[in-house]
């Protein structure tokens, strides 16, 4: 297929990008390079795919209308994957302005996209965040996700709402992955595991915010794309049985679905870093802090429905996702 990837700088972007390029597919990846985080990680990974015949890459915002419909008119794409966003959930505390306009604006541009295209389907990424306040474990895509705790949240919401209007109006199928904590090999240095090694390496003290008492879905970065990559290939299609007085919040008249993404298995955050401990053959200092703004203390994903649609089977467990990331991080690093 032709597949346009964007966001194939990123963590799981790039990844996205190679397994469908490993399989055959013709891929066309956009991703603007910005300095939220190191520029040189996010050369490196394309690194990995740029010799690629099948694969070509632009350099540009989706923020940017023009360029997102060129690139569209162009390359004439079957199915898209949309990952570019403004991740992090502390970061929108300072910037709010970086979300909307990456999030929300850059979303309408790639919607705007597949309307023109006609594409068969979009595969687009939400987040686990949009749970905020609710505490009914494990969290289902049945449930409401009307308490958003951070304004990044509060974006993904939108894109939500956003693609089932484009999906009701122009039948356009449309599926929502809602990620839970990914971790793995290449991952961001703002995320826990790559600030702890790096601290913990250079004999630094870790933050542990609330204590290390809250849970997270951690879900390897293997079984992500493996996810990713089946829900692609499994079209959207309208819930022939959905009912307006009775409405399923994750599916509609319309081909479009919600989904969880995740591990199905939430692990403490102390458990998290001794398994790195284990790994690393030391002992972390830790810092022990409360809880920061916009944070839920657990996450923990119900994949029921991923798994009957499209066969999801998250397998990795933590002792040997952390391990796979250790052994990446030292020669990376050449630490």
């Amino acid at each position: 297929m032709k597949v346009l990837v964007t966001g194939t700088a990123g963590f799981i972007g790039s990844a996205v990008a190679k397994k469908l390029l490993d399989r055959g597919d013709e891929v066309l990846g956009i991703d603007n390079l910005n300095d939220y985080y190191d520029v040189q990680l996010k050369k490196d990974r394309l690194a990995r795919i740029l010799d690629y015949p099948d694969f070509n890459h632009l350099q540009q915002d989706i923020e940017d209308p023009a360029a997102v419909a060129d690139a569209f008119r162009q390359f004439r794409p079957q199915r898209v994957v949309n990952l570019a966003a403004q991740p992090g959930v502390r970061y929108s505390l300072e910037n709010p302005g970086v979300y909307v306009q990456s999030n929300v604006v850059g979303f309408l541009n790639i919607l705007e996209g597949c309307r023109d295209a006609e594409v068969e389907h979009l595969v687009y990424a939400s987040t686990s965040s949009v749970y905020g306040a609710n505490t009914n474990m494990p969290y289902s895509v049945q449930q409401s996700v009307n308490h958003p705790l951070s304004l990044y949240a509060a974006t993904k919401k939108t894109n939500e709402v956003m693609a089932h209007c484009y999906s009701h109006l122009f039948r356009i199928p449309m599926s929502g992955l809602r990620f839970f904590t990914v971790y793995g090999p290449w991952t961001r240095p703002d995320m826990a595991l790559m600030t702890f090694t790096r601290k913990m390496l250079a004999g630094e003290a870790i933050d542990v915010y609330n204590f290390g008492h809250h849970r997270r879905d951690f879900t390897y970065i293997d079984d992500i794309v493996e996810g990713v990559v089946r829900t692609l290939d499994k079209v959207a299609s309208p819930n022939t049985e959905w009912d307006g007085q009775h409405p399923d919040p994750a599916t509609s008249s319309a081909p479009w679905r919600l989904y969880n993404i995740g591990s199905n298995r939430p692990v403490e955050l102390n458990r998290y870093i001794e398994v790195l401990e284990d790994c690393l053959g030391m002992t972390a200092e830790k810092n022990f802090l409360p809880m920061q703004p916009g944070d839920v203390p657990d996450t923990f994903a119900d994949v029921d429905s991923l798994i009957e649609d499209v066969g999801y089977k998250p397998e990795t467990r933590i002792e040997t996702g952390i391990a796979r990331f250790v052994d990446w991080y030292r020669e990376y690093y050449r630490v």
